[in-house]
C-alpha cells in the first residue's frame, strides 16, 4: 500500500488534468434509508461485496456514507454514522487502493474515516453543518468537497428560491472556500459541488447541468451528483429511483460535455461507458470560431 498522502495528491491530480477522463465515483450508502438504495449495504459484507464490485467495474472512488440526506431526511446520531462508516471505510482501503471518500457532515466522523483511510471529505452542507470541519481539513489537508446546500436536509427544498441561481451559488459557497484556505488547505485540494438536488427544483438542477462551465471556470475540479434524483423522475415520470438510469445517463452526459471532472453514481459500470462516449463527444465540439466558419 502507498501513502495516504501519495493517494490524496495522486487523486486530486487526475481530477485536476483536464486531457484525462472525468474520475467516477462509486456511491455506497451503508444507511436503512437513503433514497434509491437504503438497507442494501447495511450488512458489513454487502457493503464491502458492492465497494470492490464498483471498483472492478471502473470506479476511481469510492464513496461511503452513512447518514441519509434526502429531502426531508433528519440527523442520525454521530455513534450510529460512525458505527456504520468506520468499518467498511478500514475494510476498504485495507482490500484496495482505489481512493475512499467519506460523506459527512461531521468533523469526528471525517477524522475517524481519514485515520481509517480515507482521503477525501465530501460534506454536503459545505463545511458549515460542523464548526470544526474547516479547522479539520486545514489540520489533515485532504481533498476536501464543498457543496452548495441551504438550510439542512430536513428543510431545504424549502429555500429553492434564487434571483440569479449559479450567482447565488457561487456567492455563498465563497466564504467556505476562503475559511479553508486560511485554515491550510490548498487550493489544489478543493472540489466544488453545486448540489443537484439539494435546496434546488427539478428545472434549477437542469439549469445547473447546463451551466457546469460557470463552476469550472472558478478553477476547482467540479463534481456533479444527479444518479437516480427526484429531478429526473419529475422529467421523466419515474417515481422509482432504481428506474432512472437512463435519465442519470443523460445528466451524466452532460455533466461531462459541460466540463465536470468527477461523477458520482450509483450504476458504476453503465455510467464508465456513459462517460466514455460524452468525453469522445465533448472533444469533437466545435469552438465558438469553427462554429462561425
Amino acid at each position: 500500500m502507498y501513502a495516504l498522502e501519495d493517494k490524496t495528491a495522486n487523486i486530486a491530480a487526475a481530477a485536476a488534468d483536464g486531457t484525462r477522463p472525468p474520475l467516477l465515483m462509486g456511491i455506497l450508502n451503508v444507511t436503512p434509508d437513503s433514497f434509491s438504495d437504503g438497507g442494501d449495504f447495511v450488512n458489513p459484507r454487502a457493503a464491502i461485496h458492492r465497494a470492490l464490485q464498483m471498483v472492478e467495474q471502473g470506479a476511481d472512488i469510492i464513496d461511503v456514507g452513512g447518514e441519509t440526506t434526502r429531502p426531508g431526511a433528519v440527523a442520525v446520531p454521530e455513534p450510529v454514522e460512525l458505527s456504520r462508516v468506520i468499518p467498511t471505510v478500514r475494510a476498504i482501503t485495507s482490500a484496495t487502493e482505489v481512493p475512499v471518500s467519506i460523506d459527512t457532515r461531521r468533523a469526528s466522523v471525517a477524522a475517524a474515516a481519514m485515520d481509517a483511510g480515507a482521503c477525501i471529505v465530501n460534506d454536503v452542507s459545505g463545511f458549515k453543518f460542523d464548526p470544526g470541519m474547516i479547522p479539520l481539513l486545514g489540520r489533515r489537508r485532504p481533498i476536501a468537497v464543498a457543496m452548495h446546500m441551504r438550510g439542512t436536509p430536513a428543510d431545504m427544498q424549502q429555500h429553492a428560491a434564487y434571483a440569479s441561481l449559479t450567482g447565488e451559488i457561487i456567492a455563498e459557497l465563497m466564504p467556505q472556500l476562503q475559511a479553508v484556505f486560511q485554515a491550510g488547505l490548498p487550493r489544489e485540494r478543493l472540489w466544488l459541488d453545486p448540489g443537484i438536488g439539494f435546496s434546488k427544483t427539478a428545472t434549477q438542477c437542469a439549469e445547473l447541468l447546463s451551466g457546469i462551465g460557470v463552476f469550472a471556470a472558478l478553477g476547482f475540479p467540479v463534481l456533479v451528483g444527479p444518479s437516480r434524483k427526484s429531478f429526473i423522475g419529475a422529467i421523466t415520470g419515474r417515481t422509482e429511483p432504481k428506474s432512472r438510469i437512463f435519465g442519470t445517463a443523460a445528466a451524466v452526459a452532460a455533466a461531462v460535455i459541460n466540463g465536470a471532472r468527477i461523477i458520482r453514481v450509483h450504476d458504476v459500470a453503465e455510467m464508465r461507458d456513459v462517460i466514455k462516449v460524452a468525453r469522445a463527444i465533448a472533444r469533437n465540439v466545435p469552438t465558438e470560431t469553427e462554429a462561425r466558419l
